[in-house]
């Protein structure tokens, strides 16, 4: 096991993995930009140090300076939580080279499965249904011709996306030019690869993943599904576990498929396959995270089993002590993530409490929202043993959870769990006007 990591990450996440690190008494190391002298990550490592001025690609990108200050301080891992380095193999590789592990898959792995339209190829030998689509389009005549074969609507998606960007809906070839230049710019800006991949538009669906755990041992398990149709723009609002959506027959088939999919790929860590369920219960794969996902809390809060310290101990060869048969699904859990709507400094900070409430943040007095940055500011999660009495505690939940001086969406989020759509579990991604 080690004895120190670093966190090359900032923000709520990395007051997560700190938390945990603790836990298992293994010391850590923070790094930080000038905007993030006083965040809350800084004060609760046991080393940190400055590595850059607020912009990201100065500090929290900035791959030579973080593996210097990892060798400097003495780490034998890093840990890049979700965004950021988490999925950049060129990163993990300099882990590799400077005699530091990477806390996520192997370069080689991030590379063969980062690439959607690659990774399509190889799910296709798996079991599970793939979304009809191409590979990796060149121009916007490309783009025309294979989505003349795929028949419109058709999604236009960043091969190396992730976070709702890079992603563009086409309804006819009119709109195929100016979609294909703006997804390839995003995708550039985004991602610093501007190679695009079309598919074939499902719809109505939801949004559905699922969240897996593999190690170097060959052993493969499935901790259930998340309901993440919940969204704005492609960028997610709410997460529930298990999905209203699947019944017990369903669960047990896609979870089977889904662990022999990841043994067959030879993935090792915490990933999650993700998909879009149709109206005739039929699973379609989309794509697959290779890192921690933001919504990984409300995956523990319903199963008991920390992610995070689970990506450390697989990082560190220790194999899973647990088997699918371990894994229970009773109850429900619920997660909102609460962003900022705005700039602005911290006045107020009050936290609902209460059995099986879970707010994690990075928010103390004085924090100041940075425009350079994510604006989540925390998650809130609740448990309770049926879906009904945790919809119940999340809207008291969110009445108590005050937040002053920081304009957020938690009267949004209110009135989002309030809405019979939800409250029934008869949603998709067509919610908040998703087309």
């Amino acid at each position: 096991m080690f004895s120190k990591i670093l966190i090359a990450n900032r923000g709520e996440i990395a007051v997560r993995i700190i938390r945990a690190c603790k836990e298992m008494g293994v010391a850590t190391v923070a790094v930080y930009s000038e905007a993030d002298k006083n965040a809350l990550h800084v004060a609760l490592a046991d080393q940190s140090y400055c590595i850059g001025s607020a912009e990201a690609a100065d500090s929290y990108l900035n791959q030579n300076q973080i593996i210097s200050t990892a060798i400097i301080a003495g780490a034998q891992a890093i840990h890049p939580g979700y965004g950021f380095l988490s999925e950049n193999a060129h990163f993990a590789r300099l882990c590799r080279k400077n005699g530091l592990v990477f806390i996520g898959p192997e370069p080689e792995s991030m590379e063969r499965l980062s690439d959607k339209s690659i990774l399509k190829e190889l799910i296709k030998n798996t079991g599970l249904s793939v979304i009809p689509g191409t590979k990796a389009v060149a121009s916007v005549e490309d783009a025309k011709r294979e989505a003349d074969k795929l028949g419109y609507p058709v999604m236009l998606k960043a091969c190396a996306g992730g976070g709702g960007r890079g992603i563009r809906l086409i309804k006819s070839e009119e709109d195929i030019e100016e979609a294909y230049l703006q997804a390839t710019s995003e995708a550039v800006s985004a991602f610093g690869d501007g190679s695009v991949y079309l598919e074939k538009y499902i719809f109505p669906a939801r949004h559905v993943e699922l969240q897996m755990l593999a190690d170097e041992h060959g052993n493969a398990v499935c901790l259930g599904e998340r309901d993440c149709s919940l969204q704005r723009r492609n960028q997610k609002l709410i997460e529930e576990t298990p999905s209203p959506a699947v019944n017990v027959e369903q669960r047990k088939k896609i979870v089977e498929l889904a662990i022999d999919a990841v043994k067959k790929i030879g993935y090792v860590g915490a990933g999650t396959l993700e998909f879009l369920l149709d109206r005739q219960g039929n699973f379609w794969f989309m794509e697959m995270n290779v890192r921690l996902q933001v919504e990984h809390t409300v995956t523990e809060m319903l199963t008991g089993f920390d992610l995070v310290k689970w990506q450390i101990r697989i990082a560190a060869g220790i194999p899973l002590s647990f088997n699918q048969e371990d894994i229970r699904l009773n109850g429900s859990a619920i997660e909102c993530r609460i962003n900022a709507q705005s700039c602005g400094a911290l006045e107020m900070l009050h936290v609902p409490g209460g059995p099986s409430v879970r707010f994690d943040t990075c928010l103390i007095e004085g924090t100041a929202v940075s425009p350079y940055y994510d604006s989540l500011l925390g998650k809130l999660v609740v448990y309770a043993k049926t879906r009904e009495e945790a919809l119940r505690k999340l809207r008291a939940a969110l009445c108590e959870l005050v937040i002053r001086g920081i304009p957020t969406n938690i009267e949004e989020q209110l009135r989002i769990v309030e809405d019979e759509r939800f409250t029934s579990g008869n949603y998709d991604l067509t919610f908040m006007g998703n087309r």
